[in-house]
């Protein structure tokens, strides 16, 4: 009789709503429809990329990537930020960016130690740690909100006003991870000092015995748009050293420059422009009211915005047409990363929420708001790191990691979303 009733409370456990009003198989089919759909799209991209249709190149893809961080993003920020935001609401939500930090620095602590432990193949370390340290805090979290709260039956009550709410939370941290990006992972993912990533074993013999002329040379063949070598250019044109010391200065100065412009980036201006606009009433009755005479503007960005889910997915798609094995990685770095960022970093972040709800960090009774900051710690490696190592150079590496923490991120994602449900309902 025991044996009898065993089954039959498993089955009434998974089969009847819980606490959210929603079963345990509904909670997992809320959480792997939407890494579902990211899958398809990606699979589409993959196909525009493969030989027999070949419209999306590796020209093509780096173009997508372009079109996404100086348009689509920056546009969706805009549009989705400036909507949502008031002075008393960013008073109020302070601590969204402050989770995206927290997210980073506990993530790339986790990444450290695992590449410490597991040290992968030159010049990959600082590459390990930034893939488990940057998690997808806006679009995967964007695709997943909005299926979650099309289905009727979801646990965060009516639809168009959890879609709205889950939106804005996730755009307020947005531009922090824009300003993640552009300055720590875009410094972490520099190519190492022979200008590529793509090092044979003749490469290091000659990175150890040449000189550092000859290593600018082998450098400026492979990858002639790395800032550092305009320096190695202008050298040998000089022979005086004053004159170099010139050039030297000049070449500093204007490096000193970019790196200032790298931190004003399209999606980070977007998110200055939508916090200052939204927090002006005059402004915002102006721009972001549905009635407004400049709404047309705000529309615009809604549907350019709307775009930016899908081209940055074909464009991971596309980049995984050499196949997950092309990856210079090896198969322990690639396990290690997936292991770490998906089953050892959503725990810490599981502890820092709890943290913070327990000392009052957190608007009370918003279960959304904590949702969304699960969520931050949950994500697979962010797509954009992905674009911005294919920026840098090392983005057959970071298509081939995307590729499979992807896949496990269906059922990892699956498992840490019905224990969210269930701790919040």
């Amino acid at each position: 009789e025991m044996a009898e009733m065993l089954p039959r409370a498993l089955i009434h456990i998974v089969m009847e709503p819980h606490r959210g009003g929603e079963s345990i198989l509904g909670s997992i089919k809320i959480a792997v429809l939407p890494i579902a759909k990211v899958f398809t799209m990606c699979f589409l991209g993959f196909l525009m990329a493969s030989k027999y249709v070949n419209i999306l190149p590796a020209n093509g893809r780096k173009l997508l990537n372009g079109l996404v961080f100086s348009l689509l993003l920056p546009c969706l920020i805009f549009s989705q930020l400036g909507q949502a935001i008031t002075l008393q609401k960013m008073v109020e939500w302070w601590f969204i960016p402050f989770n995206v930090i927290l997210a980073t620095i506990s993530g790339s602590i986790i990444g450290l130690i695992v590449a410490s432990i597991i040290r992968p193949p030159y010049p990959f370390f600082k590459f390990t740690v930034v893939h488990i340290g940057i998690g997808n805090i806006g679009n995967i979290p964007l695709v997943l909100i909005a299926a979650l709260c099309r289905d009727k039956s979801n646990p965060f009550g009516e639809s168009d006003k959890c879609s709205q709410d889950g939106n804005a939370y996730i755009s307020f941290g947005q531009w922090v991870g824009a300003i993640v990006l552009y300055t720590y992972v875009f410094h972490m993912l520099a190519p190492p000092p022979e200008g590529t990533f793509d090092i044979e074993e003749a490469d290091r013999t000659i990175k150890n015995n040449t000189t550092r002329s000859s290593s600018s040379v082998n450098a400026k063949e492979n990858l002639p748009e790395q800032l550092p070598l305009l320096a190695d250019d202008a050298l040998p044109l000089h022979s005086s050293i004053s004159k170099d010391k010139t050039v030297q200065n000049f070449l500093k100065h204007i490096f000193d420059i970019l790196k200032i412009k790298q931190i004003f980036q399209p999606p980070i201006i977007a998110s200055v422009l939508a916090i200052f606009i939204g927090c002006v009433p005059t402004l915002k009755k102006l721009i972001f009211t549905s009635d407004a005479p400049l709404y047309f503007f705000t529309d615009s960005c809604l549907i350019l915005g709307d775009a930016m889910i899908p081209c940055i997915l074909l464009a991971l798609g596309g980049n995984l047409v050499n196949g997950p094995g092309s990856s210079k990685l090896g198969m322990r770095t690639t396990v290690a990363i997936i292991f770490a960022r998906l089953l050892l970093v959503p725990p810490v972040g599981l502890g820092i929420v709890m943290g913070a709800d327990k000392l009052g960090f957190l608007p009370a009774g918003d279960k959304m708001f904590r949702f969304v900051l699960l969520l931050q710690h949950s994500m697979p490696t962010s797509v954009l790191s992905g674009a911005v190592a294919s920026l840098r150079g090392c983005g057959r590496e970071a298509a081939a990691v995307l590729f499979w923490v992807h896949i496990f991120a269906v059922f990892s994602m699956a498992g840490w979303i019905v224990l969210y449900l269930n701790l919040l309902f």
